[in-house]
């Protein structure tokens, strides 16, 4: 059975490569949202075996929407995934000591994106 993935990202560009990269190369269960708001909604009603998120989103940052998530007994058990173009020294520290499962820098290739994901979540699960 597909597991299910949320992707959070305000480009519609993006989330369609990603969730086309998933399903047809990943044999993922992909659901989409465009903003951290609507993200935060889907993954409390609705079960996700993972998030990517994109860090940088005009409603809500990436590093926020991980918090929110952190303080919801539903939600703070789902891996994430940021998906980013900050790819500084002092960034990638600041993302592991907020305990994401790990950090895809954009821009990504696209056939590799499904095991880059596939091989961040082996190593938390």
């Amino acid at each position: 059975m597909a597991q299910r993935i949320l992707v959070v990202d305000d480009e519609d560009r993006i989330r369609e490569i990603v969730r086309a990269c998933l399903e047809d190369l990943g044999d993922w269960t992909v659901d989409t949202a465009a903003s951290g708001s609507e993200g935060i909604l889907k993954a409390i009603s609705e079960p996700f075996d993972a998030i990517l998120l994109d860090v940088s989103m005009p409603d809500m940052d990436g590093v926020t929407f991980f918090e929110r998530l952190q303080t919801n007994p539903k939600t703070q058990a789902i891996p994430v995934i940021l998906l980013t173009a900050k790819v500084l020294p002092a960034d990638k520290a600041q993302f592991a000591e907020l305990g994401v499962a790990g950090v895809i820098s954009k821009p990504f290739d696209p056939i590799a994106l499904s095991d880059e994901v596939g091989q961040i979540l082996h190593r938390v699960a």
